[in-house]
């Protein structure tokens, strides 16, 4: 049988190594231009050539995001970005305007399409129109059931593939299309620029009365997020997720850190590779997989549209990220014969401090910090500096990519 596709965010090239180490089978990345995550690193031409031969060096597929809704100045020199990006080796576009698609089928005919979700793919005939114009994949609307999925799946099968997110942030916009940042800070989410607005906290305000906010209080005293939506979390229904067709299995993050891609790649791998041996297996192991995806930081889950709409018990809005673990450092380097990890500071840390280390195929396992030293041997307390490389000695083996974590308070 052939496996679902685990498809993972890739910011830059750290997140990408992060998620091919953690079990990925494609990642989806952007350049520095066209892709809707602007404030994201992305890749520059160079960078995008390294990690396309990284990923394929490893057996992992790289989609490129070419996926803004275009303006005339943004069609200049398009057509050959896209056979640069074909000469690098990539994989696929993801695109979602049917202009930018027109000059990728012409610039690079050979090359797999995916149409974006924010192209609206919301039925069977859409996804055919996609398919006949030579598309291989859509990337169904998040508006969908999965019982809508199912009825898409009985009519296109076998001519184009269905990807759907199953895990991450979900816009309060219908498929993404979104003018509130372009309105309120001049910056447009649909080539890019989004200010998250749907996340700030809001107040009522009475026509007659201007400049006089009237709070609206939640029960937890932390303002109301009227249009914020809980993260979308589909790790409990694989089985029906792929009942329904699907074909490959979307992570939400190319701006979340490598601890977030990490963390929810390593429980999808895990949930997916575990229902392939053995669905009781898979069934038995929902709760460790959902402890490690809280291990990130998160908003509360829900399962979106797929299990029918969302009322007000299953769309509660919630601006608020929380989190259970601290990320404070990436493995950069093991020595097996001392044992001494050269690790990459992400957040404070000092001796006495519990750090947990999720492995990559391997289980994780906490330790005690005993001593810290500096890269030239000098033994120091606390780890206070961003990205200071440090060495401890860890009580099992750990790789490249590993991430070191602290349970908060």
């Amino acid at each position: 049988m052939q496996k679902v596709e685990l498809l993972a965010p890739a910011g830059d090239f750290e997140r990408l190594q992060v998620a091919v180490a953690f079990g990925a089978d494609a990642v989806y990345m952007g350049g520095t231009a066209l892709g809707l995550r602007a404030a994201a690193r992305n890749f520059n031409n160079e960078q995008m050539k390294i990690a396309i031969k990284y990923a394929h060096a490893r057996g992992v597929k790289v989609y490129i995001t070419a996926n803004i809704f275009a303006h005339n100045s943004d069609l200049d020199d398009m057509a050959d970005y896209f056979k640069e990006v074909q000469e690098m080796g990539a994989d696929a576009l993801i695109i979602s305007d049917p202009g930018v698609f027109a000059i990728a089928c012409q610039a690079v005919p050979e090359m797999e399409i995916h149409i974006s979700t924010q192209a609206n793919v919301t039925n069977y005939s859409t996804a055919l129109f996609w398919a006949d114009l030579g598309a291989s994949r859509v990337i169904l609307a998040r508006e969908l059931s999965l019982k809508e999925i199912s009825a898409i799946h009985e009519r296109v099968d076998g001519k184009i593939e269905l990807e759907t997110f199953v895990h991450g942030a979900v816009c309060m916009a219908y498929s993404g299309r979104c003018f509130l940042s372009a309105y309120m800070n001049n910056r447009d989410a649909n080539k890019g620029a989004c200010a998250n607005n749907c996340r700030f906290n809001y107040a009522l305000v009475e026509e007659h009365r201007p400049g006089v906010y009237f709070p609206i209080e939640e029960t937890d005293g932390r303002g109301t997020h009227i249009l914020s939506s809980k993260d979308l979390c589909m790790i409990a229904y694989l089985p029906e997720m792929l009942t329904a067709g699907v074909t490959s299995l979307k992570i939400e993050g190319r701006m979340k850190t490598p601890h977030y891609v990490a963390a929810v790649t390593s429980a999808y791998r895990a949930a997916i590779d575990d229902y392939y041996t053995d669905i009781e297996l898979y069934k038995s192991s929902i709760p460790r997989y959902m402890s490690e995806i809280n291990k990130s930081a998160n908003r509360e889950f829900s399962t979106g549209f797929y299990l029918g709409r969302p009322d007000s018990d299953a769309q509660v809005f919630d601006g608020v990220h929380s989190k259970t673990y601290d990320f404070v450092g990436v493995v950069q380097d093991y020595d097996t014969q001392s044992g001494i990890a050269t690790i990459e500071q992400r957040n404070k840390f000092v001796i006495g401090d519990k750090v947990e280390f999720l492995r990559a195929g391997a289980s994780n396992f906490v330790q005690e910090i005993v001593e810290i030293h500096d890269i030239d041997g000098n033994k120091v307390e606390a780890a206070p500096h961003a990205q200071q490389l440090l060495k401890i000695k860890t009580m099992q083996p750990v790789s490249v990519f590993d991430i070191m974590r602290v349970k908060m308070l």
